[in-house]
């Protein structure tokens, strides 16, 4: 999965999503939910230190770029549950 960055406002509400050094702006209000994690698919124990077993799934509407004009795209998000950063799980397509 691609690393990226997103971008909060001070409230921690993200602004946006910046994937291949390319920063693109939320055009709805993101979606967060929490899933559970198949450790047991990928690892004989459970990770050391890693008490959790959810893993926080965002979904944000973006533009394209800056261009508030343009279609909105939807991307799927996964937060790393080691370091606290962001992979980019899916990108569907752009909607009209």
């Amino acid at each position: 999965m691609e690393h990226v960055i997103v971008r909060t406002d001070k409230q921690g509400i993200p602004t946006a999503v910046i994937s291949r050094g390319r920063e693109s702006c939320l055009g709805a209000e993101p979606v967060r939910w929490f899933e559970r994690v198949n450790w047991w698919e990928t690892s004989s124990r459970m990770p050391r230190g890693q008490g959790c077993v959810d893993v926080e799934v965002l979904q944000v509407q973006v533009w394209l770029g800056r261009n508030r004009n343009s279609t909105l795209a939807t991307m799927v998000l996964e937060r790393d549950g080691l370091g606290g950063a962001w992979r980019l799980r899916e990108s569907l397509s752009a909607t009209a």
